[in-house]
């Protein structure tokens, strides 16, 4: 059991591993072979993973995969992707290459809008404080030209800047509701930089406006933070094909395409079924946006929002015209390809290079027809033969190092589920008869 500790974070690495192991561990020794085991044996290497967080004892290591055969805006790309769910890979490379012979993945950014809000508390007439920000708006652009410069140089900048009244949400609460187009940059660090400083302009040009109804007591700042809701920040991902040759994919079950149809039909009618539906996209999702570096955390938070628009539903959309099937996603997608750990990771910059080092319009195609693969993969299985036979398939390894198979007890294992259901008990029950 665990105990308190202060000052933790000024411990030393071996310190905090030493402290550790000993109070949660009955053997410390076990637990400090694991935790150094996966020490990079470069020093300078580990000491930058190690000073990407707070209180590094260890490296957390996830499967660095690649999914090749995507087929996007006509341009072939090899996909990195790192997760750690054995099915998810093998069901994007597989849609992939289905679909490199149909004509592959049309994508295209719609709207590249990011949002940042200064919340604060203003409990006079709304006239005043009206009256006050058109006259401070200007300042506000002016004020911040330092923090914009750089990224103005890049073509991105400052969209606009707007007042925003919510006091029927909450007395005296309104907003500087502000717009951003932060570029190759997911841009966090600058959204939230700009809105500290239009918060200090707004509350420091108070006296320089000539009113005597308003004064410095009577504006309350909050908080000044970017938001990860960006419904204008859209991505869209397509595919068609004929129904007829969509139907031969799948020749044993009848109508595929029109069940295929129905299957997002329901998950836009069942909240239940829409999320599984929608996690499925972000396994897709979040494995490349992980593999290049970015906030896989956001982006799920505001896809999620994004599919909750009315009513929770599907985030991707599938129907069938003059006898041909369209398949497709719109995703709000604020990504980056320069910042962060984009230029740190050695890792992440290897897959960008992969990717041949797209801008952000182009990284956001790739992540969304990936999700749209992995969406199309999934509903494949779940209209046909279900989604435990691949799934349990591609689990067996996994199920097989639980039981420390050798490689001879692996390779007959692989022989005799060729054709049988895999589970837990009936791997378990497997290897003690061999055994």
């Amino acid at each position: 059991m665990s105990e308190e500790i202060k000052g933790f974070s000024k411990l030393s690495k071996d310190e905090k591993i030493e402290w550790l192991t000993k109070t949660c561990f009955q053997d410390s020794n076990s637990a400090k072979k694991i935790l150094t085991q996966y020490w990079n044996s470069d020093s300078n290497l580990q000491k930058l993973h190690d000073e990407f967080s707070e209180n590094t004892i260890s490296n957390y290591y996830l499967p660095f995969a690649i999914a090749p055969n995507f087929l996007i805006n006509e341009k072939i790309y090899s996909v990195p992707m790192t997760i750690e769910e054995s099915s998810v890979v093998a069901a994007a490379s597989k849609a992939a290459k289905f679909w490199m012979k149909h004509g592959g993945f049309k994508s295209e950014v719609i709207k590249e809008e990011k949002i940042g809000q200064v919340h604060f508390i203003f409990h006079g007439e709304k006239k005043i404080i009206s009256e006050y920000f058109d006259f401070v708006k200007p300042l506000l652009f002016k004020n911040s030209k330092d923090l914009t410069k750089k990224m103005e140089s890049r073509g991105g900048g400052i969209y606009d800047i707007q007042l925003i009244d919510k006091t029927s949400d909450l007395k005296g609460y309104y907003q500087l509701f502000a717009t951003f187009n932060t570029v190759d940059a997911m841009g966090a660090n600058f959204i939230n930089s700009c809105l500290e400083d239009f918060s200090k302009t707004f509350c420091n040009s108070i006296s320089k406006f000539k009113s005597k109804e308003l004064k410095e007591k009577d504006v309350e700042i909050i908080m000044s933070i970017l938001s990860n809701y960006v419904p204008n920040c859209i991505v869209k991902s397509s595919l068609s094909c004929s129904v007829s040759e969509l139907n031969k994919l799948e020749p044993e079950t009848k109508n595929f395409a029109s069940r295929f149809v129905k299957a997002i039909e329901i998950a836009n009618n069942d909240i239940h079924r829409a999320v599984t539906h929608n996690k499925g996209i972000m396994n897709g999702v979040d494995a490349v946006s992980i593999a290049t570096g970015n906030d896989f955390r956001a982006i799920e938070a505001g896809a999620h929002a994004y599919a909750s628009i009315g009513k929770y539903k599907s985030l991707s959309n599938a129907y069938i015209e003059n006898e041909v099937f369209y398949f497709e996603l719109k995703l709000p997608l604020a990504i980056g390809t320069v910042g962060g750990v984009t230029n740190l990771h050695p890792l992440v910059k290897l897959a960008l290079n992969i990717l041949e080092n797209p801008n952000a319009k182009e990284l956001m195609n790739i992540i969304a027809s990936v999700g749209l693969a992995q969406n199309f993969g999934a509903l494949r299985s779940l209209v046909t033969s279900g989604i435990q036979k691949g799934h349990m398939k591609m689990h067996l390894t996994n199920l097989l190092n639980k039981h420390n198979a050798s490689e001879n007890e692996k390779e007959q294992a692989y022989a005799y589920f060729k054709d049988k259901l895999v589970s837990s008990s009936s791997v378990e029950d497997f290897i003690k008869n061999i055994r």
